[in-house]
């Protein structure tokens, strides 16, 4: 009954003109003075019938609109639907068409900045093996500025593929720790140059996921973690079964920035201090989680740290 008070708003007019008409018919008889049952009959009979269009016409009413909520239009009545029916079709060919555009301009700057990111990537391996050669201050610092070089481009990457249709997931299950290792050793010279001791036990845990996007998540967070600690520890381990911790000794995040440290773009006090923040990475992790079925939070303390729990239980598929 909720499209009652609807039907009787967009039948106003109607039901308005019918009260004022019958109201001056049974001002002439009474002006007459005829008997009282001359006037009233009319009025009972008028209104019945009036009361049984109305029912009939609240019904068709009604398939009206559940054709429209179907997105389905119904059979124009007059020459105002069938204006109305008409500016519909040319309005959702020209949104067919937007859509279509779009989509081939989004598709075109995915190819491009795939194409980009690979020819970028072969100068960064050249440079990465002249300076695998070198064990030297300098040579740590310069695979410092490689890796984030290299993560900014897989950002870009991951971030343009978000939305992708043809986003290659590939869900099984995997050994964690066959993850987290390559993501800390590619950041080992970090490690080194800022004599940042690393607390990791193999956790010895498998879980469903995707391997290249969550160990993306997993670099994303080694990557902060030695980025704002310049000194103390990083220490991966599970604090429970399927729940992997990643915590550190660094800058920490202050209370009122916590909630908001997934949101796209937020940087922060911190961030603010830093200008080479971009807001995106956490952003970016906390997407890719949610798409894996994973879960991703917070905990810290300005001045003392910050650990990132990644809950890894959370994704219940059969292993195929």
């Amino acid at each position: 009954m909720k499209l009652f008070p609807g039907y009787l708003k967009y039948r106003s007019k109607i039901i308005i003109s019918c009260i004022v008409i019958i109201a001056v018919f049974a001002s002439s008889y009474l002006l007459f003075e005829m008997p009282g049952i001359a006037v009233l009959y009319p009025l009972i009979l008028t209104a019945g019938i009036g009361i049984i269009a109305m029912i009939f016409d609240f019904i068709f009413f009604i398939r009206r609109h559940n054709m429209l909520s179907a997105e389905e239009l119904p059979l124009p009545m007059d020459r105002i639907e069938e204006d109305y029916q008409l500016i519909i079709s040319k309005l959702n060919e020209e949104a067919k068409l937007s859509q279509m555009k779009s989509s081939e301009d989004y598709n075109n700057m995915i190819e491009y900045y795939t194409v980009w990111a690979h020819q970028i990537k072969t100068p960064i391996a050249a440079m990465r093996l002249n300076l695998q050669s070198e064990d030297t201050e300098q040579a740590r610092r310069l695979m410092g500025d490689l890796n984030r070089i290299e993560a900014y481009v897989e950002m870009v990457l991951t971030f343009l593929r978000l939305d992708s249709d043809s986003t290659d997931y590939l869900i099984k299950e995997y050994d964690l720790d066959e993850i987290i290792r390559p993501a800390i050793r590619k950041f080992s010279k970090e490690f080194i140059l800022k004599k940042l001791k690393l607390e990791y036990d193999p956790v010895d845990y498998k879980t469903v996921t995707d391997s290249k996007w969550l160990s993306f998540i997993i670099e994303q967070i080694i990557s902060n973690a030695v980025k704002y600690t310049s000194e103390g520890s990083v220490r991966i381990c599970m604090s429970e079964p399927g729940v992997l911790c990643i915590e550190d000794t660094g800058i920490g995040i202050s209370e009122e920035d916590l909630p908001r440290i997934f949101e796209n773009g937020y940087t922060g006090f911190n961030g603010r201090e830093d200008k080479r923040a971009s807001g995106i990475g956490l952003y970016l992790c906390k997407r890719i989680a949610d798409n894996l079925g994973h879960k991703i939070s917070a905990e810290s303390v300005a001045g003392k740290g910050t650990k990132i729990i990644l809950d890894l239980r959370s994704r219940k598929v059969e292993v195929e």
